[in-house]
């Protein structure tokens, strides 16, 4: 009866590990590429931000805001899902200066996963 019980609770664990980490590791949103390139120096300064991420994301409950280093608000809005591109996230920016940038994103994937993040970038 213990040898059951053991292989039982075996069995479980073995399927947890197999399928329970691997739909938890492809359930997230995660940016795979940007424009321009974290922790990239660019000059001139860019008319947008990009994020490509690696699945697909909710247009509602997905942002993407760039603020300068004095925290205010550089970018039209709050970004947007171009149509047809359920993976990319675009903000368009006003007229920057020479300096450092933050990118803020947040995203739920089309599971409902969320997940978020910043990185910077600097005008020459």
């Amino acid at each position: 009866m213990k040898t059951n019980i053991a292989r039982r609770v075996l069995a479980g664990w073995l399927f947890m590990l197999a399928f329970g980490t691997a739909s938890a590791v492809s359930a997230h949103a995660f940016p795979d590429n940007s424009s321009p390139h974290v922790g990239a120096s660019v000059s001139p300064a860019p008319k947008q931000v990009k994020i490509w991420f690696n699945a697909d994301i909710e247009p509602l409950f997905s942002t993407l805001i760039v603020k300068d280093s004095n925290g205010n608000q550089v970018s039209v809005g709050t970004g947007e899902i171009p149509s047809g591109q359920t993976a990319l996230l675009v903000t368009q920016l006003k007229p920057i200066p020479a300096g450092l940038y933050a990118v803020y994103w947040s995203v739920i994937a089309r599971d409902g996963h969320h997940t978020e993040g910043r990185w910077y970038f600097t005008v020459k």
